[in-house]
């Protein structure tokens, strides 16, 4: 079994649900306590055992390639002002000389054109694809533990999380055949099905291991919902030939593309860490 050393970010969206904060601000760099949304997704596919990026990136989306540089002036600052702490935090994200890769998707054409920009990149090996604005808090990772599910059954596998069956028309479900534990052997999905409709509640979470015959279908899918180039479209075509696993995975997702989700994953974190979740608490109680 060919393992998974690549992983694909799609960065081009517009965040236009959290405008006007985007307008000049890429939403995969809005914080999320005191680090940008991406950096916990990049930690998350480093700790996963990711050794390259992709990041599919878009036009203003400059200052993604720019995070993840050195910037000389204030780590200089910082080092002569004996700011050895906030250093060392500045430079956490910083990338091996090879690691991560920067490419364009030209126009919005959907979450599966996105994907395919990064194919001449991955090449022939199977790859992970992880949604920028979902931070999920779980330890170990949710795609640590889908790397061990891949590591199990091969094939794709595709992270999902219950929802309520009110909300399913919303996401992307998956049609399951049977279920062992959080393993869910599946036999088709669909996208944003109408309500009522949904084959489960099992919905697809941003999180997912492909194989590279993915790039083969997404270069002639046509649009599907929203009239964008779906990703799950191609998934459900190349589930005619190989096996997909859908895993439940254990964690809490926050849904940062969302002003409310974005609120949320800020208190929650803050709420996590132990240098200021007892100030957190004081200043959330003198707010209620």
């Amino acid at each position: 079994m060919t393992a998974v050393r690549k992983a694909v970010l799609p960065v081009a969206g517009l965040g236009t649900r959290v405008l006007p904060g985007t307008k000049t601000t890429p939403k995969e760099l809005l914080n999320v306590v005191d680090r940008p949304i991406l950096s916990y997704i990049v930690e998350e596919a480093r700790e996963a055992g990711i050794e390259h990026i992709v990041f599919v990136t878009g036009r203003s989306k400059g200052a993604i390639e720019d995070y993840f540089d050195h910037q000389v002036e204030l780590e200089a600052q910082l080092q002569a002002k004996g700011k050895l702490d906030i250093l060392e935090a500045v430079k956490r994200d910083l990338p091996k000389a090879g690691e991560m890769s920067f490419t364009r998707q030209m126009q919005p054409l959907g979450l599966g054109h996105a994907v395919w920009c990064a194919r001449d990149i991955v090449g022939n090996e199977p790859f992970a694809v992880l949604l920028p604005d979902v931070i999920v808090d779980a330890q170990p990772g949710a795609l640590s533990q889908m790397m061990r599910t891949y590591d199990l059954v091969g094939g794709n596998v595709i992270g999902v999380e219950a929802v309520p069956e009110d909300q399913t028309h919303k996401y992307g479900v998956v049609d399951p055949e049977r279920r062992e534990g959080r393993l869910i052997a599946m036999k088709g999905m669909v996208e944003k099905p109408p309500q009522g409709t949904a084959p489960s509640n099992m919905s697809i979470a941003g999180r997912y291991i492909l194989q590279p015959e993915i790039f083969g279908l997404l270069s002639d899918q046509e649009k599907g919902a929203g009239g964008e180039i779906q990703l799950t479209d191609a998934m459900a075509r190349l589930m005619q030939t190989q096996r997909f696993t859908a895993y439940e995975y254990e964690g809490v997702t926050h849904d940062c593309g969302d002003k409310i989700g974005l609120l949320k994953a800020n208190v929650a974190l803050a709420l996590k860490r132990p240098d200021l979740a007892d100030a957190a608490r004081s200043a959330l109680a003198g707010l209620v």
